[in-house]
């Protein structure tokens, strides 16, 4: 068997003697259990240990694997700069990793490299491993703003590069949980930091690599953390495998949480394919989804799968209901995939003819024309979720306190410049927030006084 096992651990540098000071007497227990799972990973004895680190390179839409034939790196930025690293890169199972990736249409290789020194996410975790082996190549990986499908993905790539090249291999899945479990930490509190450190906890600890993907992208965010998606590729080198999982330790006694787990391949096990589980689920989610959309969500979704695969734009069809083709309203068309924001473009005032209208333009521009995303591709249309807000008339307010988040839209202008922000959004949970990310928008400054705010209502179709 190619891949030997993963762990997952984090990568505080105050964990280092050097650095912590005595500091690093505080998170004993994961000090232990970070030589426990570096013991592991030596008695596998693996030619190849690839590490998964968020404090690699990252791009949005790109995975970057560091080429050339080696690195270095000190902990000289945490005042310790005699701890220091030089490693030996694996070059083949680098140039084959990339081609099976480009195979499969993901984007990853080793491109945009933006220095060679090596990141304390690899730093922390080779610190403790070289305390037991040496003699190994390495491959250093870091992550993307892709949906967490495609991190898992490239964890399969791992595992199938690893097999065509007969590599035994252990992947290193760093990164930390939560940063925000205390009022009194280096950056504070957000209820959901415990509630995620909970439940990646519980996750991990049952080795139920599905359930990563359960994870929505703004309860992460809330919860700061840094390691989901390391976590995530790491457990895709792991599909379809037996695994004999062991849950070490969490701790969060610095306010950023630390959780190490061992994973130890001993076999195969075809219920453990995950991301075929959850297309599949996807797969029929989407039908039932469609069997319930409205005419407005039928009609978005039927006008960006025509434009997405002919390049045209349909004409108003009939059958409508009558309201669609005799009022006119603003109208704003979002497309999600897997649970985040996909496209999202609108009117606040109508500037076509019908409701019937402005969907067709906006849902084209939504799927095309969203300079925040690419455009939609032909194999993503089954995986879209569409909704559709009608707007109602905006009215000006003297207060926030007349914005109810939940139940109005805000727009706010100053001058020429003009943000808006729909109703009932995730993760938009106050009306500060609102107000904040619809003055952004329009890019309005920060300590601007003299801002004008409305509100409108919504029907929102799905």
């Amino acid at each position: 068997m190619s891949v030997k096992g993963a762990v997952m651990v984090p990568h505080p540098p105050i964990i280092i003697p050097e650095i912590g000071h005595g500091e690093e007497q505080k998170i004993r227990e994961t000090s232990d259990s970070y030589r426990k799972a570096a013991a592991k990973i030596a008695e596998w004895k693996p030619d190849t240990v690839i590490v998964i680190s968020p404090h690699s390179v990252m791009y949005a839409d790109y995975f970057h694997i560091s080429p050339g034939t080696g690195a270095k790196g000190d902990f000289g930025q945490f005042r310790a700069p005699r701890v220091k690293f030089c490693v030996d890169y694996d070059t083949e199972f680098v140039s084959v990793l990339a081609r099976e990736a480009e195979a499969r249409d993901i984007p990853a290789g080793t491109l945009g490299e933006r220095g060679k020194r090596l990141d304390h996410g690899t730093m922390v975790p080779l610190y403790f491993l070289d305390q037991y082996m040496r003699d190994y190549r390495l491959v250093r990986i870091g992550l993307s703003g892709l949906p967490l499908t495609v991190h898992y993905e490239l964890g399969e790539c791992i595992k199938k590069t690893a097999e065509l090249l007969g590599r035994d291999v252990a992947i290193i899945g760093s990164g930390d949980l939560s940063h925000k479990l205390k009022e009194d930490g280096p950056y504070g509190f957000q209820k959901e930091g415990p509630e995620y450190d909970e439940r990646i906890m519980d996750v991990m600890g049952r080795g139920a690599f599905g359930e990563l993907f359960d994870f929505s992208e703004d309860f992460c965010d809330k919860a700061a953390e840094c390691g989901h998606r390391s976590f995530t590729i790491m457990a895709g080198a792991l599909d379809g495998l037996e695994v004999k999982t062991e849950r070490l330790s969490h701790q969060g006694v610095f306010g950023v949480g630390y959780g190490i787990c061992i994973y130890e391949a001993t076999g195969r096990d075809p219920h453990r394919y995950f991301l075929e589980q959850y297309r599949r689920a996807q797969r029929e989610a989407a039908e039932r989804r469609k069997a319930s959309e409205d005419p407005y969500v039928q009609l978005a979704r039927k006008t960006v799968e025509t434009y997405v695969r002919t390049g045209k734009k349909i004409r108003v069809p009939e059958g409508l209901p009558e309201e669609m083709y005799s009022r006119r309203a603003g109208v704003f068309v979002s497309l999600k995939e897997e649970g985040r924001l996909r496209g999202c473009i609108g009117t606040i005032a109508p500037l076509r003819g019908s409701i019937a209208e402005e969907i067709i333009e906006n849902g084209i521009s939504a799927a095309a024309k969203d300079p925040r995303f690419h455009a939609v591709e032909p194999e993503e249309l089954d995986r879209l979720e569409y909704s559709v807000d009608v707007l109602g008339e905006t009215e000006e307010i003297d207060s926030p306190e007349k914005l109810d988040v939940k139940h109005y839209g805000v727009v706010v202008s100053r001058g020429y410049r003009r943000g808006l922000l729909l109703p009932d959004l995730e993760g938009v949970d106050t009306v500060e927030e609102q107000i904040e990310i619809a003055r952004r928008k329009a890019g309005i400054p920060e300590d601007a006084e003299d801002i004008r705010l409305e509100r409108f209502e919504v029907v929102r179709h799905f």
